[in-house]
């Protein structure tokens, strides 16, 4: 594609070309869903419609993403916990990327209900799974009988699908992020209940009313989310290392403009 095509028919983008703005328009970033599926919270972030297809603003995007970037970054300098939210396939292994490389707790299978409004119980399935594994670990299950050890291997192979992820959080997160709110409602529901500040998200179908620090996109192709994703995860970096190198500061949570 050449430069005048990326100017012309990408939203967003003007003259001289802005690249960031290009690498989100090549990754697809500006595609909502059809016309038919526009939230009416998203006009702010709306750019226009093309062939029936809602398109995003992705000055409105490089905007939204450096604040929500940004306030991550602030929380992760103070040592506080995001628990992040990524369920939907294509999210997946890139959630689980960014939870293994911050030590941020996760969930990639399915958002355990009552994880944040009921955080007791949660946590004591973690803590029944890490006993589980150390009897594994130091022979303890070998008292058991093949048959009893079968059915215990299993149950650890299941806690660990659902709450291997979530084993830092060892107390209510400081921000939840969500990839798509559409997909892990009840998360978004459980933060907003818990008062705890969400980071989200937001194609033209979504509620953008509901996120704390929307960053309108398309939360469903696969360039876009890795792109996304790739600046969320360092920004959140970023913060780990400020927080390694500064003196230790009372934890506080910034709040959203």
């Amino acid at each position: 594609m050449s430069t005048q095509t990326i100017n012309q028919d990408i939203p967003g983008i003007a003259q001289p070309i802005d690249k960031d703005i290009e690498e989100m328009a090549k990754a697809g970033v500006h595609l909502g869903h059809s016309k038919a599926k526009f939230h009416p919270s998203m006009a702010p972030y709306l750019f226009g419609i093309r062939n029936s297809i809602s398109l995003i603003d992705l000055l409105k995007t490089k905007e939204r993403l450096a604040l929500a970037c940004d306030f991550l970054k602030r929380i992760a300098a103070k040592k506080g916990l995001i628990l992040l939210v990524g369920t939907r396939p294509a999210a997946r292994k890139l959630i689980q990327e960014i939870g293994e490389k911050t030590g941020m707790p996760y969930f990639t299978e399915r958002w355990i209900g009552g994880t944040l409004t009921n955080y007791k119980v949660v946590s004591k399935r973690v803590e029944y799974l890490e006993r589980l594994e150390h009897e594994q670990k130091t022979g303890e299950l070998e008292k058991y009988t093949k048959k009893e050890r079968l059915k215990k291997g299993e149950e650890i192979e299941r806690l660990s699908r659902f709450f291997g992820g979530v084993r830092t959080l060892k107390r209510m997160p400081d921000a939840v992020f969500v990839v798509d709110i559409t997909f892990d409602p009840i998360a978004v529901r459980e933060a907003k209940r818990m008062k705890i500040p969400v980071v989200a998200f937001v194609d033209t179908n979504s509620d953008a009313r509901l996120v704390d620090w929307p960053i309108p996109a398309n939360d469903d192709a696969l360039p876009s989310l890795k792109y996304l994703c790739g600046e969320i995860l360092e920004s959140i970096e970023e913060g780990i290392r400020e927080a390694r190198i500064s003196p230790e500061e009372e934890r506080q949570t910034p709040q959203a403009p």
